[in-house]
């Protein structure tokens, strides 16, 4: 950030976008990117401050909590740079083939004790097919769902037939995880052994079947600002109803392990970015927060988030969800989130 000088402009033109924004309208891409693109520190704040009215105006008080559970871990055919999980690097991460029953409910019991809503089941894995596979996956899928303790939702990769998204409907499953990690454009940069096109099939397979979609990205991979506006664009468009903003951190043995991090004012003001163009959305602020937040990390819901990711993450450790719980209800904020996933009904999906 250059400056702390106060801008009158700025601050008018900040409440005129806001404004708007709370009144059931959108940002165009012009007027987005030139949020991302503010630089004094001043401004900023100013940003986030219409970005936390927007969030209570459309979200409340309350706070979305979600979970993960690792169903099977490592040895992952694609080529990921950020990823711990990949086959193509040493990271010493831990390998294991699909969980039983048994850890998996574990999980939606200790979610329920600490009001989380949702537990995912993610898979290190190129995509699923049908076969034997699947039906396990649909097993696991079934018992969370009569289980009853939390939502089921899950992240399995890339999706080639409409027929496995409607089986995985059918066993139980509400909203589906697949991030597009970064822009169109960038893309190319992080993953090179399936395409951006290949992540929007699955979607839209998702989308057909009535699978709500979790979809966000990762910050810190080398993009630009300009690459961050056009993947919140592209969720708006695709009508995500959770967005994960994660943040990258870096892990030895891959590729990104020595990227520098993303300063915390600049991580703050990519969330309130994501809430002005996706006012509606739950804004999820994910991995990678504990380490590039730091102090910094009860500030993501004055800078618009509504969601947060708890427990350990899939290869690197988050902090005390007892702790994330107190800093949540410190803030005058509610964890008990009981309401509908919203999903963008307006827009066509340009999968």
């Amino acid at each position: 950030m250059t400056s702390t000088t106060f801008d009158a402009t700025v601050h008018e033109r900040l409440g005129e976008l806001g404004n708007r924004v709370i009144a059931g309208g959108e940002i165009d891409r012009d007027e987005a990117l030139w949020l991302f693109n503010l630089t004094n520190s001043a401004d900023v704040f100013d940003l986030l401050a219409w970005a936390n009215r927007i969030r209570e105006h459309f979200k409340g008080n309350k706070v979305h909590l979600c979970s993960i559970v690792n169903a099977k871990a490592g040895s992952c055919s694609e080529n990921c740079k950020f990823c711990a999980q990949s086959s193509f690097y040493q990271t010493g991460s831990p390998k294991y083939g699909f969980v039983d029953p048994e850890p998996v409910a574990e999980a939606a019991e200790e979610a329920e004790r600490n009001s989380v809503t949702a537990v995912g089941l993610v898979a290190a894995w190129k995509g699923l097919n049908e076969g034997p596979l699947l039906d396990e996956v649909c097993d696991r899928i079934r018992e969370m769902k009569e289980q009853g303790k939390t939502r089921p939702d899950a992240s399995l990769g890339l999706i080639k037939s409409q027929n496995v998204a409607n089986r995985l409907k059918d066993a139980g499953l509400e909203c589906y995880g697949h991030n597009l990690e970064s822009s169109r454009r960038f893309f190319p940069e992080h993953c090179s052994t399936h395409s951006y096109e290949e992540r929007l099939e699955t979607i839209a397979y998702l989308k057909k079947a009535g699978i709500k979609i979790c979809s966000g990205g990762i910050i810190g991979m080398g993009e630009t600002r300009e690459d961050r506006c056009d993947l919140a664009l592209e969720l708006r468009e695709i009508g995500a109803s959770v967005v994960p903003v994660n943040i990258l951190n870096p892990i030895e043995g891959t590729p990104f392990e020595n990227l520098d991090p993303v300063p915390p004012l600049e991580i703050l003001q990519t969330i309130a970015c994501f809430r002005f163009i996706l006012p509606r959305r739950e804004i999820m602020v994910a991995g990678g927060r504990t380490v590039n937040l730091r102090d910094l990390q009860s500030m993501i819901f004055s800078a618009g988030a509504s969601a947060l990711m708890v427990g350990n993450y899939l290869t690197t450790l988050n902090q005390p969800v007892e702790k994330d719980l107190q800093m949540i209800r410190d803030l005058g904020l509610d964890p008990d989130w009981s309401g509908e996933l919203e999903e963008e009904s307006t827009r066509s999906c340009s999968c």
